[in-house]
């Protein structure tokens, strides 16, 4: 599973990535004349993990990186990120024509799509998709991964901030933020909201904000990279697909964060 999402290899990729890569033969145990699994394998191993199990490792790996310094959640970036389900929605307009619908919205879509969890989502005033949201906090120290969440799309980001918010210290985030519920949610877990004000606030900072936008800019770069499609149907297989991202993503990150200028690993 490491080893797909590090790859971001299908179950099939991953099948013939296995038999004819030498490297990927070693990473997992097989010697060079050792048959592989075939992608059937793959999915039976994701269902028999599942998701609790999982966010239960990476809780513990969070942990750990916490006991060895490199998280300790003074201050978070807080952001979400659109992903696009599997379909295209001309089937689904049909059968909402069909079946005499008078719109297709989030309300009809159940009834008509093949991913009954996904949902259409709105970024500013007019860029639309349909599918999920990823939302992620990232320690500012180390630019670990301290928490993912998937929702539907239509969930705000001020209210999935409930999911990935820290237990303390200052979250800066973006104008979604700008809202009573997240202050709220920030409050309860006795954290500083960092926010960028909407326009239209009175008490707008145009200088402060400036300033977050800065402390905020070399995180947003680190995810401009992540897939714009989900691979699977559904929150929790998708939960379980961010998870591995994110384990995979720290992964890569301590290569360079505890390895010194020198050139020797840390201890």
């Amino acid at each position: 599973m490491l080893l797909q999402f590090l790859e971001d290899l299908s179950d099939r990729e991953l099948e013939i990535f296995l038999q004819e890569n030498m490297a990927g033969k070693w990473f997992c145990g097989f010697s060079l004349t050792e048959s592989t699994p075939d992608h059937t394998v793959f999915t039976r191993a994701r269902q028999r993990i599942g998701t609790s199990l999982l966010s239960r490792l990476f809780g513990e790996l969070r942990d750990q990186l916490k006991s060895q310094g490199y998280m300790n959640e003074v201050f978070t970036f807080v952001d979400a990120n659109h992903f696009i389900a599997k379909a295209t929605l001309w089937e689904e307009r049909d059968k909402d024509i069909k079946e005499k619908y008078e719109k297709l919205n989030n309300e009809v879509l159940p009834k008509v799509v093949f991913d009954k969890q996904a949902r259409i989502g709105c970024q500013g005033k007019n860029k639309y998709w349909y599918g999920y949201k990823k939302h992620v906090s990232v320690d500012m120290q180390s630019g670990l991964i301290n928490k993912v969440a998937v929702t539907p799309a239509n969930q705000t980001d001020a209210k999935g901030l409930k999911h990935v918010c820290p237990k303390q210290g200052a979250i800066y985030a973006d104008k979604g933020y700008c809202t009573t519920s997240a202050r709220k949610t920030s409050a309860v877990k006795g954290c500083h909201l960092a926010v960028i004000k909407k326009n239209n606030r009175k008490n707008k900072n145009r200088d402060q904000d400036h300033w977050y936008t800065k402390i905020r800019a070399p995180y947003e770069r680190g995810f401009s990279q992540d897939p714009k499609r989900v691979r699977y149907k559904g929150i929790v297989k998708n939960q379980f697909a961010a998870f591995m991202q994110a384990i995979c993503f720290n992964l890569k990150r301590m290569l360079v964060i505890a390895t010194p200028f020198q050139g020797e690993p840390i201890g």
